[in-house]
């Protein structure tokens, strides 16, 4: 008997390069023995909403698109009770999730790994009601992922992000947090934080630091304070690029549950689109949650 397999892939993601390839994927997922519902997304959600509504009907669910596309799948996939697994055709700008299951950019590639893949269970997060596969992220910079217009996108790539980051330089501005996990309470200002699950983030490998797992349940968590002056953010950018974090200008450690409170409300950007403003935002790590094919390991 035929597995059933849907198929939603966003048209207009990256260069548009899933139209040409659309009949070689579809034959390939055949040729393995799918029986094969295709769906391309229309509007913004579409995605979450088929999945949340008919996900339970198939063996199987294979999406293909940018992290902002994987995102709605996973969030359709945490409202079923029982859930199918997953398998991702990155075709995005930067596509960080895919670099961490060792997904290879190029189309061809990735349906094979799709077919014939190692089964993978991934830790899924979320902030307040809404789920994310490997970032949520405040402050600083975070706003360039869903504000850069996707022509830019398509032409620069990850350059995009860079250009568009630093002429907002000037314009950095701070949050008072208490951040609450485990044990612990600290209380400080900051111009940026990021919770992730990823080897990867905005392209660039290595932020996280080493030994980063995927299926650990334990986030790692990065939160910078704010410069005093040139100096300092100068100190914060080289921390960066060296990846080697100053203790005197960041919090950084690995939790499973986290609360964030503001007097404010702070903007969050989760898998590089915009993921809502609040006073307060508590993130879980849910352990294994979903299960996607994911590059075999070199023995």
């Amino acid at each position: 008997m035929k597995k059933k397999m849907l198929f939603i892939y966003n048209p207009h993601a990256g260069k548009e390069a899933m139209k040409s390839k659309l009949s070689e994927v579809l034959e390939c997922f055949v040729a393995a023995d799918y029986e094969v519902t295709v769906y391309p997304t229309r509007k913004k959600r579409d995605a979450a909403e088929l999945v949340k509504e008919l996900g339970n009907e198939y063996d199987y669910i294979v999406c293909s698109g940018g992290d902002g596309t994987l995102n709605e799948i996973t969030d359709g996939l945490m409202s079923l009770e029982h859930r199918p697994p997953c398998g991702y055709i990155p075709a995005g700008t930067v596509n960080d999730f895919a670099s961490s299951l060792k997904i290879p950019k190029q189309i061809k590639k990735a349906t094979e790994i799709v077919v014939d893949g190692e089964w993978f269970p991934y830790d899924i997060g979320s902030l307040n009601s809404d789920y994310f596969n490997y970032i949520a992220a405040f402050g600083a910079f975070t706003e360039v992922a869903y504000e850069t217009p996707q022509s830019t996108k398509n032409l620069l790539g990850r350059l995009a992000y860079i250009l568009d980051g630093v002429k907002r330089l000037p314009s950095i501005s701070y949050y008072h947090l208490k951040v609450e996990h485990d044990d612990v309470c600290l209380e400080d200002d900051f111009i940026f934080g990021m919770i992730t699950n990823s080897n990867s983030v905005g392209g660039f490998k290595g932020l996280n630091g080493k030994n980063v797992k995927l299926d650990d349940g334990l986030f790692e968590v990065a939160l910078i304070k704010n410069p005093k002056n040139p100096v300092e953010l100068q100190s914060i950018i080289n921390s960066l690029i060296t990846r080697v974090h100053d203790s005197k200008y960041m919090y950084t450690f690995r939790t499973n549950h986290l609360i964030l409170t503001c007097d404010k409300e702070v903007a969050w950007t989760v898998d590089g689109e915009y993921g809502g403003s609040y006073k307060k935002s508590e993130i879980w790590n849910h352990e294994k949650a979903i299960v996607y094919r994911r590059g075999k390991r070199e023995k």
